[in-house]
């Protein structure tokens, strides 16, 4: 008997990276045949037409935060179903700047879609359809298929001066009628974190190694491009604003999780290959964990 939910993972590259066989972070949860998305990374539409889902159904998504390897693609998924005469809103819900960042999607569409309505092919304004909310933390949604709680994590704790606790990064819960599926977002190890994730049922969790997004760097150029201060502050951001392997293992373990799917992938300079990573974290969490490919599906 087919569950009432089901989880595609659409996109599993991590950071500002492009790679041939995986999307940036994307992914679609369907309860009851009510489509909701976490994250919007470049490729999104893409991917959610080889899964066969039609983005014309997506009227309810979240954000994490708003790097632009989670939000590249949300201006051409709103649009594709506006384009595609989807007539009920579509609500983006996440960290504050949420509104500003939805808002700004409708300007840099609003040519297209001026000529389009010129064009005779459609009536309904972007503003009258596209709605950013900034959301806080705790229980930020719920209908008759899903319940949907958030906590701040890490990735943004290591900043410092005028830019400390301005921005804003959150790990999702969501509670279905089988069960609970939650992500980690980008983050370190958190306390806050592991509360929020604990008993789920599958946890996808960012995956990534400072060594490995230096060393790409290095071998396409751009390390030698950047200052020592540069240098510096990427590093900390992947030390302190990441979740490390042996971090993924323990918070899976604090947690009591019943599967952890490795997603949010480093690039790597060798292989597309992360079995090695898995088997790191089997050395922390003695439950199921997965390499996440594009597509997969749970």
């Amino acid at each position: 008997m087919k569950t009432p939910s089901s989880l595609i993972i659409l996109g599993t590259a991590g950071g500002p990276s492009l790679t041939p066989h995986r999307a940036q972070t994307s992914h679609l949860i369907t309860v009851n045949g009510t489509y909701y998305v976490l994250d919007a990374g470049d490729g999104v539409s893409r991917r959610m037409a080889r899964a066969g889902a039609d983005v014309r159904r997506v009227g309810t998504i979240f954000l994490t935060h708003h790097h632009d390897d989670h939000t590249a693609g949300l201006s051409t998924l709103m649009s594709l179903a506006w384009d595609g005469k989807r007539t009920e809103p579509i609500n983006v819900y996440g960290p504050p700047r949420t509104k500003e960042l939805v808002d700004a999607t409708v300007q840099y569409c609003s040519i297209s879609a001026d000529i389009r309505i010129a064009d005779g092919g459609r009536s309904i304004p972007l503003d009258k359809m596209f709605f950013g909310h900034d959301v806080g933390v705790g229980e930020i949604y719920r209908d008759e298929n899903i319940r949907v709680t958030t906590v701040e994590n890490t990735h943004y704790s290591f900043h410092t001066g005028d830019a400390a606790g301005l921005y804003k990064s959150y790990s999702y819960r969501f509670e279905t009628p089988d069960r609970v599926i939650a992500f980690t977002g980008d983050t370190g190890f958190s306390d806050a974190v592991a509360e929020l994730v604990k008993g789920a049922d599958v946890l996808v969790t960012e995956t990534s190694s400072c060594d490995e997004r230096r060393n790409f760097m290095i071998q396409d150029g751009r390390w030698d491009t950047m200052t020592e201060a540069e240098r510096d502050g990427i590093m900390r951001q992947a030390t302190m604003g990441h979740m490390s392997l042996d971090g993924v293992g323990n918070l899976a373990t604090k947690a009591g999780v019943k599967k952890v799917v490795l997603s949010h992938l480093t690039q790597r300079v060798e292989a597309d290959n992360y079995e090695d990573w898995a088997e790191e974290v089997r050395k922390y969490f003695s439950g199921e964990v997965v390499v996440a490919e594009d597509l997969m599906e749970f």
